[in-house]
């Protein structure tokens, strides 16, 4: 199992580290770790793991292991030579990619609250994100609903985290927005983020401490994907 500080801290850029175990396709394992890795719609972080003699190992991006939610796996990028299994390293996130992934996931918690349907699907990028819903019809007033959004930035909501157990997780099936994405459960317990008094859900992502962090957004273009799925892009403003 691994560590996962960003969890309690994603404020956290750099981390001291144990090698702990090296993959047969190249991977590299640590006992605690600062990078996030690629799951719920949000892309794995890059940056470098810093070794004593001063080189650095490139890590193109940060993966679970076989669908394994416990331990993370640092994809070096090609041609990196990989430290020794109980060495020890500095881990290094990209922060400025980090802090705009934090932001923009942030900011898809609360488009779906001013989206209220079922999500579909969804993607977290540094310039852009979007979520797909089960929308038979797109909103007529779309001004004011972009208007909503940057009033709930405006509005300087705290966002923190807690944990339920999976019993009571499976005892409030309202809290869970996607559809085909479930919350991770069969650890004993579940992360809920909380915005405020404005939302509340289960999502294991990297996020901002507050809703002014986001800055201003706009709405980009509404595509129809499916009968009534709807995929609505986010932007920064």
């Amino acid at each position: 199992m691994t560590e996962f500080l960003f969890r309690d801290d994603s404020y956290l850029q750099s981390a001291r580290a144990l090698v702990t175990a090296i993959t047969p396709e190249g991977g590299i394992v640590l006992d605690r770790t600062i990078f996030y890795a690629t799951s719920g719609g949000q892309p794995g972080d890059s940056g470098v793991l810093e070794r004593a003699d001063g080189s650095a190992v490139a890590i193109a991006t940060a993966i679970h292991p076989d669908g394994d939610k416990t331990a993370i796996v640092h994809v070096p990028a090609e041609g990196q030579t990989l430290p020794a299994i109980g060495e020890a390293v500095t881990a290094k996130i990209d922060w400025e990619n980090r802090y705009r992934l934090m932001r923009m996931h942030t900011a898809l918690h609360l488009l779906s609250v001013a989206f209220p349907f079922p999500v579909t699907g969804g993607s977290v990028g540094a310039e852009k994100g979007r979520l797909d819903f089960d929308m038979p019809e797109v909103p007529a007033d779309l001004a004011a609903l972009e208007a909503e959004l940057n009033a709930m930035v405006a509005g300087e909501h705290d966002i923190t985290q807690e944990w339920i157990t999976d019993a009571e997780m499976a005892a409030q099936p309202d809290l869970i927005k996607t559809m085909k994405v479930k919350p991770p459960m069969g650890q004993g317990r579940v992360r809920l983020i909380r915005i405020g008094s404005v939302d509340l859900q289960p999502c294991g992502g990297t996020h901002v401490r507050n809703t002014r962090e986001i800055g201003p957004l706009r709405l980009g273009k509404i595509e129809k994907k499916g009968k009534e799925n709807r995929r609505v892009n986010l932007l920064f403003g």
